[in-house]
């Protein structure tokens, strides 16, 4: 397999970089390239939408229009192939994982042809738990905005792409 570090000042990455950044396949990856790249900071996801995807034979048959939950995965997974870019080489060993949303706005329905810009800024980082906004632009106008956050972790090969396990008894000790 090539070279996957980034090049400094690396600021788009194609869907071939995209796969290598982000564990997610057809049907479940929503974004198509990322242009504007600002090390962490920020970005911007592209998605062409197209009437071929699965979720639009229910979601709504004779109307379709993408699902708003989708839309936020879209921004999730920018921000998420985001940060991994700019790990490098070390991104090679962990995995992004889905933590929060928080304010979820949806402002206007996103059909079939349109090409749904999320434009993402990190609001802040500690340790390996990322928070970004996103904002999903279509033709200049806003069409939903959300506040989400991810985990960045150690990849565990025996697991696969499974989220880490929870020990339930060191959990239950610390929510008390």
């Amino acid at each position: 397999m090539a070279d996957t570090t980034p090049a400094p000042g690396m600021t788009t990455a194609d869907i071939m970089r995209v796969m290598e950044l982000l564990p997610h396949r057809y049907p479940m990856l929503l974004i198509d390239r990322i242009i504007n790249i600002d090390g962490d900071k920020s970005s911007v996801g592209i998605k062409n939408v197209t009437v071929n995807e699965p979720h639009f034979q229910g979601h709504f048959p004779g109307m379709p229009v993408m699902p708003g939950v989708l839309i936020v995965e879209a921004m999730a997974q920018t921000a998420g192939a985001t940060v991994m870019n700019n790990m490098g080489t070390v991104a090679d060993t962990k995995t992004v994982y889905f933590m929060t949303i928080d304010g979820a706005r949806f402002r206007k329905p996103v059909v079939p042809g349109d090409v749904l810009e999320l434009h993402v800024s990190l609001l802040r980082s500690r340790g390996p738990v990322w928070k970004y906004t996103g904002k999903g632009i279509v033709d200049g106008t806003l069409v939903a905005e959300a506040e989400f956050s991810a985990m960045i972790a150690d990849r565990d090969d025996a697991q696969g792409t499974q989220p880490p396990k929870i020990n339930k008894a060191t959990a239950s000790k610390g929510a008390s």
